[in-house]
Parts: C-alpha cells; structure tokens; sequence
C-alpha cells in the first residue's frame, strides 16, 4: 500500500511512503512543509531533521515520536498527543497550539 503525504492547500503530492501505517514510519529528513497530517497517526515515527514548517498537525498522534532537530516552525499542533515524545533541538518558533504533553516529552535544548 503507498500513503500519500499532501500538501494542505495546493493537494500536490510531497512524499509518498510505501507502508500499511505511518506508525512508526522512517520519515527522517522530509521535506514535509506545508504538509496536511490532520489527525495521522504518527505513533513512534522518526521525524528526526525533517521540515514540517507551516504544517497541519491537528489533533496528530505523535505519542513517542523523535521529532529531535525537527523544524515545526510555524506548525500547527492544536490538540496534537506529543506525550513521550522527543523534541530535543526541535524549532517550535511560531508553532500554534495546546499541546497534550507529560513528564515525558524531552525538550531540552529547544531552539530560539
């Protein structure tokens, strides 16, 4: 089965992913600007140094998720399940949103 990543207003195809799921999806790297993930399940998934500027996350599951070096600038993350995940040297500049957290999430080292 192939997943198609969009672009929330203009449709274009940004990735496509070859899997039943993105749980735990290796989309280390994309360029996933401008992406809708409204409601994905991204549960464990390596977001690592990916490029999620101006992105649709609301209401995503990102519960355990490495989104570490991630640039979610400008993001939109309402209601998005950030619980144990990793945000460690994620740009969070811009980002709109309240964010389901715990004492899990790492955070250290968060850019300015």
């Amino acid at each position: 089965m192939t997943i198609e990543i969009k672009h929330k207003t203009t449709g274009e195809v940004l990735l496509k992913v070859e899997a039943e799921t993105l749980i735990g999806a290796d989309l280390s790297c994309a360029d996933l600007s401008c992406a809708d993930l409204r409601d994905a399940d991204l549960r464990g998934a390596d977001l690592g140094d990916a490029d999620l500027r101006y992105a649709d996350l609301i209401g995503a599951d990102l519960r355990g998720a490495d989104l570490r070096g991630a640039d979610l600038s400008c993001a939109d993350l309402r209601d998005a399940d950030l619980r144990d995940a990793d945000l460690r040297g994620a740009d969070l500049r811009g980002a709109k949103g309240k964010f389901i957290f715990n004492w899990g999430v790492k955070l250290e080292v968060v850019k300015e």
